[in-house]
Order: structure tokens, then sequence, then C-alpha cells
């Protein structure tokens, strides 16, 4: 228990839980643009440019930043929105980050933890990537939240219109780019999608609203994190497969919204 308490686990505890409720929001833009797939997508192939960096002398964050930000080009030279794109680069990334991790004893280290998602290790550079990417979303997000969700809604309103559309959605591709590329060195690519896909899963089910989606996810996010982050280090397991098991074991309270009465029989 008192390891909990270590200064030496602060650190990681609040990299990860930061990076946790930032992937957690974005997911749900994710999911309402029928993309989820980008997580693993965009975590794959910055895995694979961590390795890569490591492989070259290079800083592996950088490495990861910039591998993730070369999808978000490759993904605007293609013109394709949905999943199947991301489909693409989860195979290329994976095969890219274990070929890469097989080549040399340190690429081999940032592989697994890649896989194994060794939270522990954070450092002080993660932390303040994290806090990087809270402070970008907490600007951008709200500067383009209403133009993407009227162009899920209402598309075609924005061409209607004679508004370019392309700096919007870019943006966000970029910013969950980045949040998931962070997200994945921090806590392993498998730990990082489930913190995109399960907590906002849960709360569009859940929410009446948008704004209560938001403030579902991001708490959804940070009680699961927290729960993973106590029982990993109180029974000595690694991070990554403890939070996904506790990310499918709370799955079941999606259909709790299925209890809820209707307005007719509220009346």
């Amino acid at each position: 228990m008192d390891l909990l308490f270590d200064p030496l686990f602060r650190l990681p505890f609040f990299a990860g839980l930061t990076a946790s409720v930032v992937v957690a929001i974005i997911g749900l833009y994710l999911r309402l643009r029928a993309e989820w797939l980008a997580a693993l997508g965009f975590a794959h192939l910055a895995g694979a440019g961590g390795v890569a960096g490591v492989l070259l002398g290079a800083p592996a964050l950088a490495a990861a930043l910039a591998a993730s930000a070369l999808a978000v080009l490759i993904k605007g030279l293609l013109r394709r929105s949905g999943n199947d794109v991301y489909a693409w680069l989860i195979l290329f990334g994976w095969a890219a980050m274990l070929i890469g991790a097989s080549l040399t004893h340190h690429a081999k280290i940032l592989g697994d933890a890649l896989v194994d998602g060794q939270l522990y290790f954070a450092s002080t550079a993660e932390l303040w990537s994290t806090l990087s990417i809270a402070a970008a979303a907490t600007i951008i997000l709200p500067l383009i939240s209403r133009r993407l969700l009227r162009n899920e809604l209402f598309p075609g309103h924005d061409q209607a219109n004679a508004k370019s559309l392309w700096p919007v959605t870019v943006g966000f591709d970029l910013l969950a780019a980045a949040a998931i590329a962070v997200t994945a060195l921090v806590m392993g690519v498998m730990a990082a999608f489930a913190m995109v896909f399960i907590p906002p899963w849960i709360a569009f089910a859940l929410s009446g609203g948008w704004r209560l989606a938001v403030l579902w996810s991001a708490l959804l996010a940070a009680a699961l994190y927290t729960a993973a982050y106590v029982t990993a280090m109180l029974a000595d397991m690694p991070f990554a497969p403890v939070l996904v098991a506790l990310a499918v074991a709370i799955a079941p309270l999606r259909f709790l919204a299925s209890l809820k009465p209707t307005n007719r029989e509220a009346a």
C-alpha cells in the first residue's frame, strides 16, 4: 500500500490519468464519426515510430508523434473517412513495430513496453506531454466541436454555405493522433485503445445529450484508470492487461440505459 503514495509512482499516475481522460473525450468524437478504430491505427503507427526513433537514435516520443502526424497526412491524401484506412495503419504499424523491436535490445524494451503497458516507467517527459495534450484539447475542442457535430448531423451544411471544413477535420485528426500516440507510449497500445473505446461506448448509451456524454466519458475514464492502477500496484501485475480486463468488466454498464424509463413511462 505504501507504494501507492511513493513519490516515485505519483508522476506515472498523473501522466496516465491525464492521458486517459483526454483520449476518452476524443473517443466520443471518433465514435460519432464512425472512426473509433483510429485509436488502434494511430497507436500502432505511433509504436512503430517510437521503435524507429530508438533504432535511429532519436527521442521515441518525438518519433511517435511524427509517425502519427504522417498517418493524418496519409488519410488526407487518400481522402477517405471511416475505419478502413485505420485498419491498414494497424496492420502496417503492428508489423513495423514488432520487426523493428526485434533488431536491437533497446528497441525490444520499448516494443515490450508498448505491448505490456509499463506505465510505471513514465518519466517527466511523458507527464509534460500529457499535460500539453490536455491543454491543447481544452483550447481546440471547444473551438471546433460545434462544426464537427454539425458536419455529422447535417452533412453538406458547410459546403452549401461555402465554408471549408478541412481545417477543422485535419485539426481534430492531428489532435487525436497526438493524444493517442502519447497515451500509447505512456500506458501501452491496447490500454490506449480501451480508453478511447470503452468509456465513450458506455457514455453514449447513458447520456441524453452531448455535454453529459463528455462528462460521463471523462468520469468513467478517470474511475476506470484509477481502479486499474491501484489493482495492478497491489497485485503486482502489469498495468495494461489489468486496465483492459476492468474495462471489459464494466461493459455491462452500457445496458443500464435500457432500464431507464422513457418520457412516456415516466409520465
